[in-house]
C-alpha cells in the first residue's frame, strides 16, 4: 500500500498512524470507563505529542481540550461530552470512535462496517457525520450495507473470496450483471 508514494505495508500500526492513516473497528475499540471527551483527548494528545501527560483527567493542556471539543461538537456529541462511552447506545459509540480517529488528523480514513450493529432508528445519525467529513480526508469504507455503500461511495471495488470481482463508478457497478448476481443478489436475466 502506497501512501503518498511512500510503501506502508509493512508498517506498524503506530508508524501508520503518524503518516496519516486513521481507521475505526468493526467492534469499537473504546476506553469505555472514560468520558467522551477524555477519549478524543487521549487522541489529539498523541497526535500533539502531550499523550505522556493525558491519562487523567482529560488534560490539562488547553489546545488539547479545544481540539476535542470541536471534534466532538462536529460530530454533534456535545451532550455526551461528560459522559462514560460505555453508558452510550451504540451508534453513539461508532460516533466516538469517529471523533478519536479524526483526533488524529488522518489524511486517510478507513471505516471497518461503520454501519454494523446500529439500529436503523440511529444510522441517520451516522450517514450524516460521514456526509460531513471534511473533503481533504480521503474514506475508505468497507461495509456491507449497499445503500450506505451507493450513497457515499465515488468508486467500488466489490471483493469475492478476497479478490477483486469489479471495479468502476456506482453507477457502472450497479449496471454490472454479474455484480447483481453474486453480490447485490438479483438474479440474472435468462
Amino acid at each position: 500500500m502506497l501512501l503518498q508514494g511512500e510503501d506502508v505495508t509493512r508498517l506498524a500500526q503506530a508508524k501508520r498512524v503518524k503518516r496519516g492513516i486513521a481507521r475505526t473497528f468493526q467492534i469499537n475499540q473504546l476506553f469505555r470507563g472514560l468520558t467522551v471527551l477524555e477519549n478524543v483527548c487521549i487522541a489529539v494528545a498523541e497526535r500533539l505529542g502531550a499523550g505522556g501527560g493525558m491519562f487523567r483527567p482529560a488534560g490539562l493542556r488547553a489546545e488539547v481540550v479545544e481540539a476535542a471539543t470541536r471534534l466532538i461538537g462536529m460530530l454533534r456529541l456535545d451532550e455526551d461530552a461528560g459522559r462514560r462511552v460505555g453508558e452510550l447506545p451504540y451508534g453513539r459509540q461508532r460516533l466516538v470512535e469517529i471523533a478519536i480517529a479524526l483526533g488524529l488528523n488522518p489524511r486517510v480514513l478507513l471505516l471497518d462496517e461503520p454501519a454494523a450493529g446500529i439500529p436503523s432508528a440511529e444510522s441517520h445519525i451516522l450517514l450524516e457525520a460521514i456526509a460531513g467529513l471534511p473533503r481533504k480526508i480521503a474514506v475508505l469504507i468497507i461495509e456491507h450495507d449497499m445503500d450506505l455503500v451507493f450513497r457515499f461511495a465515488r468508486r467500488i471495488t466489490v471483493m469475492v473470496g478476497g479478490a477483486i470481482f469489479a471495479e468502476g463508478t456506482p453507477a457502472e457497478i450497479a449496471a454490472n450483471r454479474e455484480v447483481r448476481a453474486v453480490y447485490l443478489g438479483s438474479a440474472l436475466d435468462a
